[in-house]
């Protein structure tokens, strides 16, 4: 058997709404395709729909951030770049810059705390 399913999309539970709308407002440079204040937003972003919520008050405790293992990673063409763009909104990323075989990447997080990976790939 298998799943049948109409769309995948990426959640992120979060008190912070507002902040954390208005960082990826202007990490991505555009407003939320679907906007209800304090309470969800959603993005189009290419193939990629994220949407920020509020959980129900009865509904908080299980979106406690618990240090989940996932990331959102956002590939990027100038990595020094997203590192100042990162900083400017107040979420500079932390630590150093690694070096992979499969590019450089660094780590920080959004205003509700969530893991971002910064990455770029080595040039072709």
């Amino acid at each position: 058997m298998k799943l049948n399913y109409s769309d995948i999309f990426v959640t992120i539970a979060t008190l912070k709404v507002e902040p954390t709308v208005n960082f990826y407002s202007q990490l991505f440079a555009r407003q939320p395709t679907v906007y209800r204040a304090e309470i969800y937003a959603e993005f189009q972003i290419e193939q990629l729909r994220l949407a920020i919520f509020k959980p129900k008050s009865e509904h908080q405790a299980e979106f406690a951030n618990y240090g989940s293992a996932m990331s959102f990673c956002i590939e990027v063409e100038d990595l020094e770049r997203a590192i100042a763009c990162m900083s400017d909104l107040g979420c500079p990323p932390e630590g150093e810059i690694i070096t992979a075989s499969h590019g450089r990447e660094i780590y920080g997080c959004d205003p509700a705390g969530n893991r971002l990976i910064l990455h770029q790939s080595p040039p072709k």
